[in-house]
């Protein structure tokens, strides 16, 4: 038996397996990085939606909404419990959740600030204020900043790309520059 044969076998076989391993631990790494990437982007636009489908719905009663203290408390107490039921029925506690287990630090605080300022804006809607009051663009404004800050952060993630209100031609992201309501004579910048 000729040793030099055996153990130049053996060095390469084990050089292969080595290299097969390796190269599956690679595989498997990228293809978990790709999936987390996945969940990412699937929950962050999943979170936006179910945000705005709420948005929509407290715009929607706020537009209907007389105007503060116009009503008993009757009224208030059922604009309290629609405005509620807006925020579960967008079914946004259930994907903030998942948006806290699957997001990085920077997108989940971002998420975080544009949840609470979306339940401000709900209990302002819940106090009566039309969709034209001061009290409802006090909250709005602040809101409508959060989501933009949220779709910044989401941005810088993913594609490494950064926006700002100059990209639009706008003065800031919360709208005030652009509100009729907040600039025109009744609104006295709000």
């Amino acid at each position: 038996m000729d040793w030099g044969t055996l153990v130049a076998a053996v060095s390469g076989g084990s050089i292969a397996i080595t290299g097969t391993v390796l190269a599956d631990h690679l595989r498997n790494r990228h293809e978990t990085g790709r999936g987390l990437s996945a969940r990412r982007r699937a929950v962050y636009i999943e979170f936006i939606s179910a945000a705005e489908a709420c948005h929509s719905r407290l715009r929607q009663i706020a537009q209907t909404a007389r105007g503060e203290g116009d009503e008993g408390g009757d009224q208030r107490d059922d604009l309290d419990v629609v405005t509620r039921a807006a925020l579960a029925e967008a079914a946004i506690y259930e994907v903030r959740e998942r948006l806290f287990i699957d997001a990085s630090a920077d997108v989940a605080g971002a998420g975080q600030v544009m949840f609470e300022r979306l339940r401000t804006l709900r209990s302002v809607v819940a106090t009566g204020a039309s969709q034209t009051s001061p009290a409802f663009h006090a909250a709005y404004h602040p809101y409508i900043g959060s989501v933009w800050s949220y779709r910044v952060a989401v941005r810088k993630e993913l594609d490494g790309q950064s926006l700002s209100p100059a990209a639009f031609g706008w003065a800031g992201w919360d709208g005030r520059d652009r509100c009729p309501v907040c600039q025109g004579p009744a609104g006295g910048g709000v």
